[in-house]
């Protein structure tokens, strides 16, 4: 699929299948992560794949976005490795980690998978839950899987705001 039509096609699934995500298509998405471009080239993220029963158990308990996808990725950064500018010192971890959620969220979309960005979770229980995170900030989580027989986009994704309100020209 080119990328004008992936970009339109993709949306936030809610609904997912009972179909496991096949390993060798995990690992394309993960590479996805893994090629994103970061600030300095520092690759602050840390992404924890989640796909045990007791895993998604866990991080269900930490959200109020509850989708039931058979994978669950979380997507931190190491405030440690991150680079801050140095004029106001602005940590860009959090920006590094939205584009690597945003590769592996398309990279899916274009492996017939579904994803939804999710920022609403607690991210102190989140940690308390997932020691392995220790000392990191997580960003996001993104549910994965395939779309269930009945899933569509939900009711406002295609309004989109005119591109004259959104961009300014100088």
């Amino acid at each position: 699929m080119d990328f004008k039509n992936l970009s339109e096609a993709r949306y936030s699934l809610r609904k997912y299948s009972d179909a496991p995500v096949e390993p060798e298509k995990l690992d394309l998405i993960l590479k996805a992560a893994q090629n994103a471009p970061t600030a300095h080239n520092y690759q602050p993220q840390r992404v924890f794949v989640l796909e045990s029963e007791a895993a998604l158990t866990k991080v269900d308990a930490c959200t109020g976005s509850h989708f039931h996808p058979p994978v669950m990725l979380v997507v931190a950064y190491d405030p440690a490795v991150s680079w801050k500018r140095e004029y106001d010192g602005k940590d860009h971890g959090e920006i590094d980690a939205a584009i690597v959620a945003t590769q592996m969220m398309l990279q899916a979309a274009d492996l017939g998978l579904g994803t939804t960005y999710i920022g609403m979770f607690d991210p102190v229980k989140l940690l308390d839950a997932f020691p392995e995170m220790s000392g990191l900030t997580p960003v996001a989580l993104l549910s994965l899987g395939y779309p269930a027989e009945n899933a569509h986009p939900a009711r406002l994704h295609f309004d989109r705001k005119p591109l004259e309100e959104l961009v300014t020209r100088l």
